[in-house]
């Protein structure tokens, strides 16, 4: 499959395989857009890529969920990620030449790397140069901006790739942080204090010095993903992106900052960031699923905002998963797996479910050798780059299926002893995790459903038995009595060792979590009780979101011999440990929804 240089070939390519849909009537960017497409990405296999062509308020046409499939996101980053992972494998295994025959035969492969260095191009006139706006002609509002769940602080710009530039080294980074309009001409700069960006900005502000900075909007497919993607430090983005289309990208200089941005995006916005000012930003719906809170960040000053002539506006939508940015994910684990294992050879396979958020869960596979591998691998990832972020990660033998998180759960249903397989321990997390009591760190939960070897805990011993599990009726009418606002029992397995029980419940106050699961452990038959807040016809996947998003493991799991009671619930102050608010599940309101349904309708998304 040939590179796409630009956005406008990959939405080409889009139309003509029938992965894109065009909406013609009128929406609006107030929260219709996202309706529309949180709804679409949640049909089968993410359904299609949109692009709404009258958008109100704006002569730009929107595309959302272009990398909502498997197939799309194949299409986007030019073949299948498992053979970039490959690529990336092979390239870790060269060494240095001995012998000038040995340096012979890498000249096509420094060649070939060589060639996809950025090339910056000194043309007057680049495509994403076309039409330049600045001084008082620049005005912010003139892009459809989505606002996409209705207690955002305003709209927010989803997918920008942010060029800054290290203030000693000069090395150009490119990261994707979220951008909140404020005014024609400021926004938000959402960098997390773990970020490049934000790392950046510190130096910046150490010595006074403001702070120069470009965002491009609808670059080429490969630029936008590599924004994305947990790169180590020092890893050129931009290069990376070269990597997996195959091709260098070629780079043009700012009209009013010293930066150098892709020649072909649709638009850039140019401008500087002042030492210490800083601006309430948010709250803002999150790929959590929940609004993440209003809090003081810097904010970005327009200098220039140039884009080519009749530009497309390239935005994503987040929230309650599976969203557009399942794919994203997916498309990570299966390219970096090999970097992974430059660290830890023993991994055979790593996946993120979607549940999970991404920093919520991750199973491994390993090539088990020596005694508590499974706990060392822990360590390691809870201490190196993005993966120190994960609040649970289970590991498992290298045949176990871990890329099909039900049949990884039998696996550990069937095979973990408690309390002996399950290891608690303190870390930092993901700055959008709202479940620890305080900011920035909380409990790990370590799950070793690995088989033991000689010379480990258990060794040898039979696993003890375990009651039948008994029928989810006959727990419910145990347990509706003793538990208020209990809605509903599930026991997703009933061939497995230990059962496990999801109750489904309204939470009334303060505690009631606490009696939830306690209660159903002591039942005969019932090894691990999840208690989550929910509805009687939610689905299973979306009660592990929310039970995931929930948990911090050190203050929620309550291990009571060999069974164990899981506090998946809100938590109510100080009284239950959280001592900082709890934020709401997003979700838009009902006269939205309808129109967006309407709207569905009318371009053949939604039939009947």
């Amino acid at each position: 499959m040939p590179p796409f240089s630009s956005l406008r070939e990959f939405i080409t390519a889009l139309d003509a395989a029938g992965e894109l849909v065009r909406i013609k009537s009128e929406v609006s960017p107030d929260l219709e857009i996202a309706a529309i497409a949180d709804q679409e990405m949640k049909s089968p296999g993410g359904g299609k890529a949109l692009l709404f062509e009258k958008v109100r308020g704006s002569s730009m046409p929107v595309l959302v969920n272009a990398y909502g499939s498997k197939k799309r996101l194949i299409m986007a980053l030019g073949g299948h990620p498992e053979n970039h992972g490959k690529r990336i494998e092979e390239l870790m295994k060269l060494s240095p030449p001995a012998s000038p025959r040995d340096f012979l035969r890498l000249l096509p492969t420094l060649g070939e790397i060589r060639a996809l260095f950025p090339k910056r191009k000194k043309s007057s006139y680049p495509p994403c140069q076309e039409v330049i706006h600045s001084g008082e002609a620049v005005d912010l509002s003139k892009i459809p901006v989505l606002t996409c769940w209705p207690d955002d602080g305003g709209p927010f710009v989803t997918l920008p790739c942010v060029f800054t530039k290290d203030p000693e080294t000069g090395r150009q980074n490119v990261g994707m942080y979220r951008l909140q309009i404020y005014d024609k001409k400021t926004t938000g700069m959402h960098w997390h204090i773990h970020k490049d960006g934000s790392v950046s900005h510190a130096e910046h502000k150490r010595r006074g010095e403001r702070m120069e900075v470009a965002v491009a909007i609808g670059t080429d497919p490969s630029i936008t993903y590599a924004a994305t993607a947990p790169l180590p430090h020092g890893i050129d983005e931009v290069m990376f992106a070269g990597f997996l289309r195959g091709k260098a990208v070629e780079l043009s200089k700012c009209v009013t900052v010293d930066l150098w941005v892709p020649s072909t995006a649709e638009i850039i916005i140019e401008g500087y960031v002042e030492p210490g000012e800083s601006r309430i930003e948010g709250p803002f719906g999150d790929h959590t699923g929940y609004y993440s809170p209003a809090d003081p960040y810097p904010v970005f000053h327009v200098t220039a905002i140039t884009h080519r002539r009749d530009p497309i506006y390239f935005s994503t939508v987040v929230g309650i998963p599976p969203m557009e940015d399942e794919w994203l994910g997916w498309a990570t684990e299966r390219i970096f797996l090999p970097l992974l294992r430059t660290n830890w050879p023993e991994v055979t396979q790593m996946h993120l479910p979607v549940e999970g958020v991404f920093h919520n869960l991750c199973l491994a596979a390993i090539r088990k050798i020596y005694p508590l591998q499974a706990r060392r691998l822990m360590s390691g990832f809870w201490g190196a780059g993005q993966m120190s972020f994960t609040k649970i990660i289970s590991v498992f033998d290298e045949e176990d299926m871990v890329t099909d998180p039900s049949a990884a759960a039998k696996t550990a249903l069937n095979r973990i002893r408690i309390p002996e397989d399950l290891i608690f321990t303190e870390g930092v997390m993901d700055a959008l995790d709202h479940s620890s009591p305080h900011p920035l760190w909380g409990g790990k939960l370590g799950i070793d459903a690995t088989t033991k070897l000689e010379g480990e805990p258990g060794y040898g011993e039979p696993l003890p038995e375990c009651a039948s599990a008994p029928g989810e009726e006959e727990v419910y009418s145990k347990l509706e009595a003793d538990v208020g606002g209990l809605l509903k029992c599930i026991i997703p397995f009933t061939d497995t060792r230990l059962t496990l029980l999801i109750m489904v419940i309204e939470k009334v106050g303060a505690g009631d979590r606490v009696k939830a699961a306690s209660k159903a452990i002591e039942l005969d038959g019932i090894d691990i009780a999840v208690a989550v807040e929910g509805q009687k016809n939610e689905s299973l996947r979306l009660l592990i979101w929310r039970a995931l998003s929930s948990i911090d493991p050190k203050r929620d799991i309550t291990v009571k011999g060999a069974k164990a009671a899981v506090y998946a619930t809100k938590k109510h102050g100080e009284e239950e440990g959280h001592f900082r608010e709890w934020p709401e599940e997003v979700s838009h309101p009902a006269e939205v929804l309808k129109k967006a349904v309407e709207i569905a309708r009318e371009a053949g998304l939604r039939r009947g």
